[in-house]
C-alpha cells in the first residue's frame, strides 16, 4: 500500500558494518518473488518466525543473530524468515511493519503473533516455544517426503505467484478449491491474495476520506482494509461494526459480510478477532 507506511521515518543507529552489512543469519531472504512460497505456503506446514530488519539497526542484526541459532537448535521444527526493509520495502508494508526490528509469527498463512525490538535469549526461548505448542497438531509438518508427492496443480499456482502473477494465481488456486474444498493451502492462498489485491488497490487517503464520509459504505470498507495492512485490526472491525449499527437492511448484510471475510483473514482464536465477533453478536440484538 503506497504511502500506508513511512520507512523513512525509521531513525535507527547505523551497524558498525553500514547499508552493506550481512543479513541476520540463518534465514531465508524473503522478496516480493518467494514471499507466498517461503512465508505463507511454507507456514502450512511449520510456524515461520519472519524478522523484519535493516542493517542500519545493530538491534535487527543481533536479534536476528539469536534468532537464527534458535532456527538452526530446533532442527526444523519452525521456519525462519528474514525481510530488509531497506531493499524490499514492498514486503515490509505488506507485513504493516512500523518500527524495527519487527518480529512476526506465522502460521496457516495467517499471522499469530508478534512484538517489536531485542528481546533477551530467554524470553525469546519461551515466545518460541509458546509458540510451537500453539500449533502442534494444527499444520502438515515439515513432510520429508513431501517433495517427491507435489501436487502439479499447487505447484503450477505456486509458479503463478512466484512469478507475481496474482490473477492467475488466484484463478489455479481456486480451480483447485473448487475440486477440493477442504485444501488448506488453496483456502489460504485464495483468502489472502484476493484481499492484497483489493487493499492494495484502494487510495492513499483512504482512511482520512472514510473518516470524512463516515457513512459511506465503500469508503468505510476501502479504510477498514487499508487498516488491516497497517496491522490496525482492532480499528478495522471497530470501524465496519460502528457502520452496521447505523445500517438497516441490504447495507447491514453488506457490512456484516465483509467483517465476516476480515474475520476470516485472521485465526479464530486471535484475541482481536474473538473481541470482533463479540463485538458484532452484541450489535445484533
Amino acid at each position: 500500500m503506497a504511502g500506508a507506511i513511512d520507512l523513512s521515518a525509521l531513525k535507527q543507529p547505523a551497524s558498525a558494518g553500514g547499508a552493506g552489512a550481512a543479513g541476520p543469519p540463518g534465514g531465508v531472504e524473503v522478496t516480493e518473488a518467494n514471499l507466498e512460497a517461503e512465508v505463507l505456503v511454507r507456514s502450512t506446514q511449520v510456524p515461520v518466525v519472519v524478522l523484519l530488519w535493516s542493517p542500519r539497526s545493530d538491534a535487527s542484526v543481533q536479534l536476528g543473530e539469536v534468532l537464527g541459532s534458535l532456527a538452526a537448535a530446533d532442527g526444523g521444527k519452525w521456519a525462519f524468515a528474514t525481510v530488509n526493509v531497506d531493499t524490499t520495502p514492498r514486503v515490509a508494508q505488506m507485513f504493516g511493519v512500523q518500527a524495527i526490528p519487527t518480529v512476526i509469527a506465522v502460521g496457516a498463512g495467517q499471522p499469530l503473533s508478534s512484538f517489536q525490538g531485542m528481546q533477551p535469549p530467554e524470553q525469546l526461548r519461551g515466545w518460541i516455544d509458546s509458540l510451537l505448542k500453539a500449533t502442534a497438531g494444527k499444520l502438515s509438518g515439515p513432510g520429508e517426503d513431501s517433495e517427491q508427492e507435489v501436487d502439479p496443480e499447487l505447484a503450477q499456482a505456486r509458479a503463478h505467484l512466484e512469478a507475481g502473477d496474482f490473477d492467475a494465481a488466484l484463478k489455479a488456486y481456486q480451480a483447485i478449491l473448487n475440486a477440493r474444498p477442504n485444501d488448506a493451502e488453496a483456502k489460504g492462498a485464495v483468502r489472502q491474495i484476493a484481499f492484497l489485491q483489493r487493499a492494495t488497490a484502494h487510495r492513499p487517503d483512504a482512511i482520512a476520506a472514510a473518516d470524512a464520509a463516515p457513512d459511506d459504505i465503500e469508503a468505510a470498507f476501502a479504510a477498514a482494509d487499508v487498516e488491516i495492512l497497517q496491522q490496525n485490526i482492532a480499528a478495522a472491525f471497530d470501524r465496519l461494526i460502528g457502520l452496521f449499527k447505523r445500517t438497516k437492511d441490504d447495507d447491514r448484510t453488506r457490512v456484516r459480510t465483509r467483517l465476516i471475510e476480515l474475520f476470516d483473514l485472521f485465526d479464530p482464536a486471535d484475541p482481536e478477532v474473538i473481541a470482533g465477533r463479540r463485538k458484532l453478536a452484541n450489535a445484533l440484538y
